[in-house]
């Protein structure tokens, strides 16, 4: 099938009411950029958010599984570095989902201090309200904050609670960080980096470059759960915009782009076709072969990950992975910065 991009857009009214929500700038934008893409966060409406969690508990789809091996086994080990000196923590967690695996990170907390505030952020309000029901029911101690917003558009204020006895985590987890461009991501560790104090810390989830074969399989999985979880983007357009995009003419497609170590998702058009927008009063022109760039998935080394958080203003103290070395979660450290003079204390 050829992928080619070629087509033609019509003019779009850019000043309709839908165009100034989130949703619809990100699908003006998109679909009359060239090529054409979608953001991944659309992707996480509730119907997406359900699929998502179908997606980690799949044969195939190694991610969760392997970083939830890795936070079993070595959960003690991670807090008791991160509070290394004895401080309390702030758990922080950005893309929270429904925190799944964050629970394994809060026992230990919870081990070492009991009294533990943990703030969740997400774009899906349905998946934190689940977080915070799962999480209270398991740990009746633990005080939880939900907010529901898209933390790469502006972070909000990272609550200041670092002193000479505390400390900041901030959880980054699920290997989120390949979803963005090299650029993308040392800009959003950048901003992170500059709502923390020296001495506080990430936790950095990454999925590490691997054989082909298990690495394709997890974004092209049997039953076609991931198909769905790309396609329902486009019933989200459908149902949001009024779009009639239908997705009988559309198909799922993961590939590795090995020049930028990455998996590719697209959707594509089947035929040649239009399709009306009319909250954008905008019209699509697809030709066939011509796909939807919806996401990316980096993928790393423990260099490159090193690498990535030194570019963000963090200095990596600990890591850990799991037997095969598919994944790899590490902590690093806020460090001084020079140039700014950012920080209120050293690490200690």
């Amino acid at each position: 099938m050829s992928l080619g991009n070629s087509s033609a857009v019509m003019p779009a009214a850019e000043h309709t009411a839908a165009a100034q929500t989130p949703v619809g700038a990100e699908v003006l934008r998109g679909l009359t950029s060239e090529p054409k893409t979608l953001s991944p966060w659309l992707f996480y409406d509730e119907r997406g958010s359900r699929l998502f969690e179908q997606i980690t508990e799949l044969p195939e789809y190694y991610l969760t599984r392997t970083e939830r091996g890795i936070f079993a086994t070595h959960a003690p080990a991670i807090l008791a570095a991160a509070a290394a000196g004895g401080a309390r923590l702030t758990i922080i967690e950005l893309g929270a989902g429904t925190a799944s695996k964050t629970g394994l990170l809060l026992r230990s907390a919870l081990a070492r201090q009991p009294r533990l505030t943990y703030r969740a952020i997400d774009v899906s309000g349905s998946a934190l309200k689940a977080a915070r029901e799962s999480l209270a029911q398991k740990f009746p101690t633990l005080s939880i904050e939900t907010r529901v917003g898209d933390y790469t558009d502006g972070l909000g204020h990272l609550p200041c609670e670092t002193s000479a006895t505390s400390r900041r985590l901030v959880l980054y987890i699920g290997s989120s960080i390949g979803n963005f461009d090299p650029a993308d991501a040392r800009e959003l560790l950048s901003g992170v980096r500059g709502q923390l104090s020296p001495g506080d810390r990430i936790l950095l989830g990454v999925d590490h470059v691997k054989p082909l074969t298990p690495l394709l399989a997890a974004y092209t999985d049997s039953g076609g759960v991931t198909a769905a979880f790309n396609l329902n983007v486009l019933t989200r357009i459908n149902r949001e915009l009024g779009a009639n995009f239908r997705l009988e003419r559309f198909q799922h497609l993961a590939r590795f782009n090995p020049e930028s170590s990455r998996i590719e998702m697209h959707l594509v058009s089947t035929r040649a076709q239009q399709v009306a927008i009319p909250g954008l009063d905008l019209e699509v022109e697809f030709s066939a072969g011509e796909t939807i760039h919806t996401e990316n998935s980096y993928k790393f080394t423990p260099e490159s990950a090193t690498a990535l958080l030194a570019d963000g203003g963090f200095s990596v103290t600990h890591s850990w992975t799991d037997p095969q070395r598919w994944f790899g979660v590490y902590l690093a450290t806020a460090v001084q910065d020079s140039r700014t003079g950012i920080g209120l204390r050293s690490d200690g």
